[in-house]
């Protein structure tokens, strides 16, 4: 198993970003399989998939205006808890100790809240609270954890502690990722790769050029270039701090 995860973080950055992709779209389809199995239940399953590509149909098949539409709608329901996420951290400020991090939690989420872009720096002014309580990954609340959930595209029915470990598991992988993608080169990815990297990591990319793009996820991998793997509830968190306001940043 060990063997297996070190060659996982070895892979080159294409071949790790399609064994992601395969796993999600595996999820996906198994329930249709499994539909399909009665005699001439593929027929009905043909017309499922025609009338609901959006939810049925794993990415591969889609249209290029499908995939715009369909990330679109997908990107406006984790959207709907970017707020929700920010208040549970700024509400989080008043049970911490020192004053000077509580100070810069603040700053952060209201700094967010105002429209402003953050950059990386203070977001790493304030990574040492996700590392244990109150912001660790296993001190949120279970509310907390159904909230990052769309960030992920997960779903939130499930216990906290499920949740929570699935949470944590994608965030890790995304940091692999991102190691990956600094061993290739940022200069090495083609638009289309750019765009996605930023859309997977909680930006809306479809409305950004490939420039803004690449701008962006170079910030980003600054930024999670330092983090450590106990750091996962920071990386999820920067899923929003770090995206929210970025299109509407004047450089944009």
């Amino acid at each position: 198993m060990v063997t297996s995860l070190t060659d996982y973080r070895e892979l080159p950055y294409r071949e790790m970003e399609k064994l992601r992709q395969f796993r999600r779209d595996m999820i996906k389809a198994i329930p249709l399989v499994i539909i399909s199995v009665p005699p001439f239940a593929n027929y009905i399953v043909f017309v499922l998939m025609y009338f609901f590509p959006r939810q049925l149909l794993i990415r591969h098949f889609w249209t290029p205006e499908q995939l715009v539409e369909f990330q679109g709608i997908y990107h406006a329901q984790r959207a709907q808890h970017h707020w929700t996420i920010l208040k549970s951290l700024e509400r989080a400020a008043p049970q911490l100790k020192d004053s000077r991090l509580q100070n810069s939690l603040l700053q952060l989420c209201r700094k967010v809240q105002s429209g402003a872009h953050p950059v990386v720096s203070d977001v790493h002014a304030v990574r040492l609270l996700f590392s244990g309580p109150p912001l660790g990954i296993r001190s949120l609340r279970p509310d907390q954890l159904r909230h990052l959930c769309p960030l992920l595209f997960l779903t939130p029915r499930l216990p906290a502690f499920l949740i929570g470990w699935r949470l944590n598991n994608h965030a890790l992988e995304l940091m692999h990722l991102d190691r990956a993608v600094l061993r290739l080169g940022l200069h090495q990815l083609n638009d289309s790769e750019l765009k996605q990297a930023c859309y997977v990591r909680g930006l809306n990319s479809d409305r950004l050029s490939p420039a803004h793009c690449k701008e962006w996820l170079s910030q980003w991998l600054q930024f999670s270039n330092h983090l450590k793997e106990s750091e996962t509830s920071l990386y999820l968190h920067s899923m929003v701090l770090l995206t929210v306001n970025y299109a509407k940043s004047p450089r944009c």
